[in-house]
């Protein structure tokens, strides 16, 4: 059998390895060091926006500090879109709040400016007004920023921006991650860059990011011993990791084009095939990196090919795809927390499929790809 294609697997450039050698000759092997200063430079020159990062274990972790210095604790309430992972609703829960949960529009699938408006009212009416907006760049794919950020705004309800998926993607040519109170990052294996396992939270002063950082490693207080006056947590990215990371951020932008371009390999395909439609931007303002590209397939259009019958076939030819997100509202985690919206993100479920994306796919990768879904399609 062929060799298996990934969804999204780590693309490692080779220039992570002097960083890391670097780290291991001088015995910084620890969660401090110049790897994690330099990678946090790194982002912050990316980023730009006057930015000021601070490297973290992972995305849940830089959620969780920001709902943290976001003054979320027990018996309040966060709203959050529905259409996500689960890491960007488990550190809600952590805290002992509840998860106020909304539906996706369909121009990007991301948080409904109309969900989130019926949410927040009806939480204020109810005596509850929630503490932050948890809002997602889904795959990517920005969310209608003005509209969210203007709302939030207007209710005084700080916004942390998961751009777990999303870092390279632009709204109005401003990076993803920069618009939020709070940005968080992600850079798990499968993300457009890796450190291995990793995250940070990106802020918008030095205060917050020094905060962010002593939070992160234990909140020891300034002392010759060990005291302790506040909740803190073992978060802090290790100088290791860090220096994948700094190889890593010398192949970024090379890699988002890559991924950029497998979306046009999968329009390209799905064009003349009836009921197939290929997420892309639906406005000239936004630009995603595409980290994963996504289908919706309507087999009432189709013939009756479904989205599992083409997962099926992939994965018959050794390539993996992955349907969408299961909207959290449909989670046992989360049945018994509220609701606001309708079905869209329910319909993205049902019909969407992820295809693979990794910008380490090559020609021949590409034409297997495409042989197996022309299979599907041709019968």
């Amino acid at each position: 059998m062929d060799n298996k294609i990934w969804l999204s697997s780590p693309h490692l450039s080779g220039s992570e390895l002097n960083f890391v050698k670097q780290a291991f000759d001088t015995n910084w092997v620890a969660p401090i060091g110049p790897n994690i200063n330099g990678f946090e430079k790194d982002l912050e020159s990316y980023l730009k926006e006057n930015t000021h990062i601070a490297a973290l274990s992972s995305g849940t972790a830089a959620i969780h500090l920001a709902l943290v210095q976001a003054g979320v604790g027990p018996d309040d309430e966060v709203i959050c879109q529905s259409f996500s992972f689960c890491a960007t609703v488990n550190p809600i829960i952590y805290l002992g709040a509840r998860p106020i949960l909304v539906d996706s529009e369909k121009d990007t699938w991301n948080i409904c400016p109309k969900a989130l408006k019926e949410a927040v009212e009806d939480r204020i009416s109810k005596g509850k007004k929630p503490k932050a907006i948890l809002a997602v760049h889904l795959y990517g794919m920005p969310y209608k920023i003005d509209e969210v950020h203007a709302f939030a705004k207007a209710h005084k309800i700080p916004v942390i921006e998961d751009s777990a998926e999303a870092l390279g993607s632009t709204y109005k040519s401003r990076k993803c991650g920069t618009f939020g109170d709070y940005g968080v990052l992600s850079f798990n294996g499968n993300k457009v860059i890796t450190t291995s396992g990793g995250g940070a939270l990106v802020c918008h002063s030095k205060e917050t990011k020094d905060k962010t950082v002593f939070l992160a490693t234990q909140a020891r207080d300034q002392a010759p011993h060990y005291q302790h006056s506040e909740v803190g947590y073992n978060y802090r990215l290790s100088n290791i990791s860090a220096g994948i990371g700094r190889g890593q951020m010398e192949v970024l932008d090379k890699y988002i084009v890559l991924r950029q371009r497998m979306n046009k390999f999968y329009q390209e395909i799905f064009k003349d095939i009836e009921g197939v439609r290929v997420q892309k931007e639906y406005s000239k303002d936004i630009a995603s990196n595409h980290w994963l590209t996504v289908i919706l397939v309507d087999s009432s259009k189709t013939g009756g090919i479904t989205r599992e019958d083409l997962r099926l076939a992939l994965k018959a030819d050794n390539i993996e795809s992955r349907p969408l997100w299961k909207p959290m509202h449909l989670q046992p985690l989360c049945e018994d927390f509220p609701y606001y919206g309708n079905k869209v993100c329910e319909t993205l479920f049902e019909n969407g499929l992820c295809l693979p994306s990794g910008s380490n796919l090559n020609d021949n990768d590409r034409s297997r790809i495409k042989s197996s879904i022309l299979k599907v399609f041709k019968k």
